[in-house]
């Protein structure tokens, strides 16, 4: 009887999938709740960046709209606690944002050239959060040129003109676009630059006609309670619709999602669904969240967990971890992180030897972000990072540096190296640019947050 009564449920679980429009069937709860939580797992960071991006590119009522898709925002002042668009936010350099639609066809970017002392970086993410090209002067130099950024149907070659085409996995990407800052006075400097960053239809830089427009799409709002549960499939299919065919790696595995109703553009609708099924869906979504958490709770360094496909590979754990931690963080030949839980109420200090300085070809810094939500923390003297350009830093007579985290002022002849934090737990983290072969090995390391009393 325990053996007809799994069968029924299985049949019942193949018809109901089957009129939700997939060719769903599993063998019962155990394969549906095993299912769930690899698909849940892979889809997190997507989810997690569709959060990011619908509010920039889609919401028009949103702060942090960037104008739509294939334009650039830019901001030029440094970030404050205020700015709320991306976790553990960089206030080195500010941002300039665009999330590219290349259903239509590719979009071509150009940049201009910079001096020698100034740093920039566009770092180009995929929706799956890789980050599956680089232009700026740690890759392609310090000069002027122009860059194709193609979808995964795009089949044509390097047109005259461009320097390089960059192919993504998926038809909507994004630019996280990083420029320096040398302080309030560098910020017309910062602007001009801005500027010369140029985005354009592939047809009109090739004075061209252009082709048919893509279709309108409806983005659906972002509910982070729905996405915690079996309704995660229904953002999965969604973002799947822009990332076809699959990559070679990926076609088994997207293939055994389709037995639980995942499909790109595949309708989801959870009142169809048998309870049963559903709840097993849930119990893999617990488990896969349950699992994320385990790892974020003992990652304390960013090793490993943002890059391209070739460095990530299927990891979709490390990837879920630093969307969660560090949401479009860089790969880590561009910019190395790491850093300290700390406790503001308890004054702390690390010390470098001159040896042992953060090993920066461009520069490094440390920025203070609150817990849980890692935004800057707002503070009396309004500095939410210290670092190698930070004016008036005061070194030792050795070459050794020693930086001051507390609440409340280490004394009146420490506070030009005294970095405010709020009085409990708070995140430190610590970014180089330009890592050296041995901050990206493990062998150069962050010495230890002590206490200063």
């Amino acid at each position: 009887m325990f053996g007809r009564a799994w069968k029924s449920l299985a049949v019942v679980l193949i018809i109901v999938a089957a009129s939700a429009g997939s060719s769903a069937q599993t063998s019962g709860p155990a394969e549906t709740r095993g299912i769930a939580k690899d698909a849940y797992i892979y889809s997190y960071a997507m989810m997690e960046s569709y959060q990011t991006w619908r509010t920039q590119a889609v919401d028009k009522a949103a702060n942090g709209y960037v104008g739509g898709f294939n334009v650039f925002r830019h901001y030029a002042e440094p970030f404050t606690p205020d700015n709320r668009d991306i976790v553990t936010p960089n206030n080195d350099t500010p941002y300039s944002w665009a999330w590219l639609d290349l259903r239509a066809e590719p979009m071509v970017v150009s940049v201009p050239a910079v001096p020698k002392d100034r740093y920039y970086v566009m770092q180009w993410i995929d929706l799956f959060t890789q980050n599956f090209a680089y232009i700026g002067v740690r890759s392609t130099g310090f000069g002027a040129g122009s860059y194709l950024i193609a979808g995964p149907k795009w089949q044509g070659k390097k047109p005259a003109g461009i320097k390089e085409v960059f192919r993504a996995e998926t038809e909507i990407v994004g630019t996280l676009t990083r420029t320096a800052l040398q302080g309030p006075e560098d910020v017309p400097n910062v602007k001009a630059i801005q500027a010369q960053y140029k985005l354009q239809p592939l047809s009109a830089f090739l004075k061209r006609p252009a082709p048919e427009p893509a279709k309108a799409i409806e983005f659906p709002p972002y509910d982070k309670a729905k996405a915690r549960t079996h309704d995660f499939i229904g953002y999965l299919n969604f973002l799947l619709q822009f990332a076809e065919p699959p990559v070679a790696t990926e076609a088994a595995i997207r293939k055994r999602f389709e037995k639980i109703g995942v499909g790109p553009g595949t309708p989801w609708d959870a009142s169809k669904i048998d309870p049963a099924m559903l709840a097993a869906i849930d119990e893999g979504v617990k488990e896969g969240q349950a699992e994320i958490d385990a790892l974020a709770s003992k990652t304390f360094s960013t090793n490993g967990l943002f890059g391209s496909r070739a460095q990530l590979k299927t990891n979709y754990l490390q990837r879920d971890v630093g969307a969660m931690k560090g949401l479009y963080g860089n790969s880590i030949e561009e910019a190395w992180y790491g850093g300290y839980v700390c406790d503001g109420s308890k004054p702390s200090m690390v010390h470098f030897t001159k040896a042992n300085l953060p090993p920066a070809k461009f520069f490094w810094s440390m920025s203070m972000y609150t817990i849980p939500d890692r935004f800057l923390y707002a503070n009396p003297i309004n500095r939410y990072s210290i670092g190698d350009r930070t004016k008036g830093l005061q070194y030792g007579k050795d070459g050794s540096l020693t930086i001051y985290v507390s609440n409340s002022s280490p004394g009146k002849d420490k506070e030009s190296n005294w970095l405010p934090a709020p009085a409990g737990t708070c995140s430190l983290v610590a970014r180089v640019y330009g890592p050296s072969q041995a901050a990206m090995n493990g062998t150069w390391k962050l010495p230890p947050l002590e206490s200063s009393r």
